[in-house]
C-alpha cells in the first residue's frame, strides 16, 4: 500500500480509493503561463508524474486534473506590455509548456483545465458563497471571501488566524506575503486600466475572478465536492491551498481533500533561483547547454520530494553518467545469446519487493534508485561470469520496463541514431582490424573521436557511442 505524508495531518497517511468511487480522483495545479516555466516549476511536475505513476503502479486507476491559470494579474499585464489579446498572449507559452512536459517524458493528464473555460462555474460558486454570507461586496464592487467567517482557517498551513499579521482589510492582488491574514478576493470588478479588454459579465458585475476561486470551482466541476489527493509546490499551501478549503468547504460543507502533497523548493548551486544571481534556467536554457531532457528529469526526480533539491551543472553531468550507466547495463543485457543458465525469477521477485517497499515509503525515491543499482551491480557480475542466459537476461529487461513505468528514465529514448558518416568509418575500423591494418583502424578511430563519438571495445563486441 503507498503511504504519502498528508501536509494537513502531518503524518503518513495510506492512499486508497474512497468508497464507491473506482479511481482516485487528482488535482494538481499546473503554471500560470504568462511565461516559460522553469526549472523550479518543472521539479513539481515531475514529482506529480512520478506520484501518478506510482499510483498506477500500485493498481490504483486515476484521473487527473491539471489546471492552467490563463487569466490573472500576470497574464493580464503581460498581453497588455505586449498590445495582444489574452488568449493570444497565453497560447505561445501554454504551447511551450506541454513541449516541455513532453520532453520531460510526462505522462498526459486525463483532463487540462484551463481557467477561462471555467468562469461561469466560479461566478456560481461565488454566487453560492454570497447566498451562504460568507462572502460580500466591497466598497469598489469586488467580492471578498471573509476568512472571520470560515473557524477552520489556517488548518492546513497550520497558522492560527488570530496569530497572523493582518494585512490589507480589502485586499485585490492575487497573493499576499506569508503570515499576513487578509479577506481575499473572488471577483475583481472591471477597471480598463488594469484589465483592458479581458472581462466578463456576472450577476454581481463586470470583472474576472481572483486566482484562488479559480482552483476550486475547476476543482469541485470537474472531480466533484471531495477529491482523493491535491498537490503542488509548498509556496502554495499558504494562501492559495488555504483559501481553497476555505471556499470549497463553505460552499460545499465536505471535507474538500482527503490528502494534501507539497512538494519542496528547489535551489540552484545552493541559492533561491534569480535572474540576476544568473542561476534561472529554463527547460530550453539546459537544452542549449547540451543537456537532454531524461538527464534534466532524471536530477529533479532523485531527490525526496520533502527536501530541498540543490539543482546543479554538476549534478545533471552526474545524471549522464548514471544514465549512460543504465544505457550500457541493457546493451549488455541485449547482447546475451546464450542459452542455459540460472533462473533469475526469485532474485528479480526480492528486487521487485524491495523497489515496491521503498515507494511505498512515502515515495523514497533515492531507496528505490539504490535497490535498482544494487540489481545491477548483481546482474553485470553474472554478466562478466557468463552466468547469464538469454532467457534471464530478457526477464531482466522485461523488469527494468517494470521500473521504468514509475521511474520515466530508462526506455525515454530510441536507441541513438549514429550518423551514416561515422557508422562508415566505424565499419572501416572493424574491417582494418580485422585486416591488422592498424594504420587505417587508428585513422578511422581518430575521425569518429573528432565528431564527438566514441569506440567501445568490450568482451561483447564493439559499439559507436556519443562522447561523455
Amino acid at each position: 500500500m503507498l503511504n504519502i505524508y498528508n501536509t494537513e495531518s502531518r503524518k503518513k497517511e495510506p492512499i486508497s480509493l474512497a468508497t464507491g468511487q473506482d479511481k482516485i480522483r487528482m488535482y494538481t495545479c499546473g503554471p500560470t503561463i504568462y511565461h516559460f516555466a522553469h526549472i523550479g516549476n518543472f521539479r513539481t511536475y515531475v514529482v506529480e508524474d512520478l506520484f501518478r505513476r506510482a499510483i498506477l503502479y500500485f493498481g490504483m486507476p486515476i484521473v487527473q486534473v491539471m489546471n492552467l491559470t490563463d487569466v490573472d494579474d500576470k497574464t493580464i499585464k503581460g498581453a497588455l506590455n505586449a498590445g495582444v489579446s489574452l488568449g493570444e498572449y497565453t497560447e505561445k507559452y501554454k504551447k511551450a509548456f506541454f513541449e516541455d512536459l513532453e520532453a520531460l517524458n510526462t505522462q498526459p493528464v486525463e483532463i487540462i483545465a484551463p481557467a477561462t473555460s471555467y468562469i461561469d462555474a466560479m461566478i456560481a460558486m461565488i454566487e453560492k458563497l454570497l447566498k451562504k454570507g460568507v462572502a460580500y461586496k466591497g466598497k469598489d464592487g469586488d467580492i471578498f471571501f471573509s476568512i472571520k467567517k470560515f473557524p477552520s482557517y489556517g488548518r492546513l498551513s497550520h497558522l492560527k488566524l488570530d496569530e497572523l499579521k493582518e494585512g490589507a482589510s480589502e485586499r485585490v492582488t492575487d497573493e499576499y506575503e506569508k503570515e499576513a491574514a487578509s479577506d481575499f478576493v473572488l471577483w475583481k470588478a472591471y477597471k480598463p486600466d488594469r484589465d483592458g479588454d479581458t472581462f466578463w459579465e456576472s450577476p454581481f458585475g463586470k470583472g474576472r475572478p481572483g486566482w484562488h476561486i479559480e482552483c476550486s470551482a475547476m476543482a469541485n466541476a470537474l472531480l466533484g465536492d471531495s477529491i482523493d489527493i491535491h498537490m503542488g509546490g509548498v509556496d502554495n499551501i499558504f494562501p492559495h491551498h488555504e483559501n481553497e478549503i476555505a471556499q470549497c468547504e463553505a460552499c460545499n460543507h465536505s471535507t474538500f481533500v482527503r490528502h494534501w502533497i507539497h512538494v519542496e523548493h528547489l535551489l540552484v548551486d545552493g541559492k533561491k533561483m534569480s535572474k540576476s544571481l544568473g542561476n534561472f534556467y529554463t527547460l530550453r536554457d539546459l537544452f542549449a547547454k547540451g543537456y537532454a531532457s531524461r538527464e534534466v528529469r532524471y536530477q529533479l526526480m532523485t531527490t525526496h520530494y520533502r527536501t530541498q533539491l540543490n539543482f546543479t551543472l554538476d549534478g545533471l553531468d552526474s545524471a549522464r553518467h548514471t544514465l549512460r550507466r543504465i544505457d550500457d547495463f541493457i546493451y549488455r543485457l541485449k547482447k546475451v545469446k546464450q542459452e542455459g543458465g540460472a533462473s533469475i525469477s526469485p532474485y528479480i521477485a526480492d528486487v521487485r519487493k524491495a523497489f515496491k517497499q521503498a515507494l511505498a515509503d512515502d515515495l523514497n525515491i533515492s531507496v528505490a534508485i539504490s535497490v535498482l543499482f544494487d540489481m545491477i551491480r548483481e546482474i553485470n557480475s553474472r554478466l562478466d561470469q557468463k552466468a547469464l542466459g538469454l532467457l534471464a537476461s530478457e526477464e531482466v529487461i522485461v523488469f527494468l520496463k517494470e521500473v521504468d513505468q514509475v521511474l520515466g528514465v530508462l526506455f525515454t529514448q530510441e536507441e541513438e541514431s549514429i550518423p551514416p558518416e561515422i557508422m562508415e568509418a566505424f565499419e572501416k575500423r572493424q574491417k582494418a582490424r580485422a585486416a591488422k591494418d592498424w594504420g587505417a583502424a587508428d585513422h578511422a578511430r581518430d575521425f569518429i573521436q573528432s565528431k564527438g563519438y566514441v569506440i567501445e571495445d568490450s568482451l561483447d563486441g564493439s559499439r559507436v557511442k556519443k562522447q561523455s
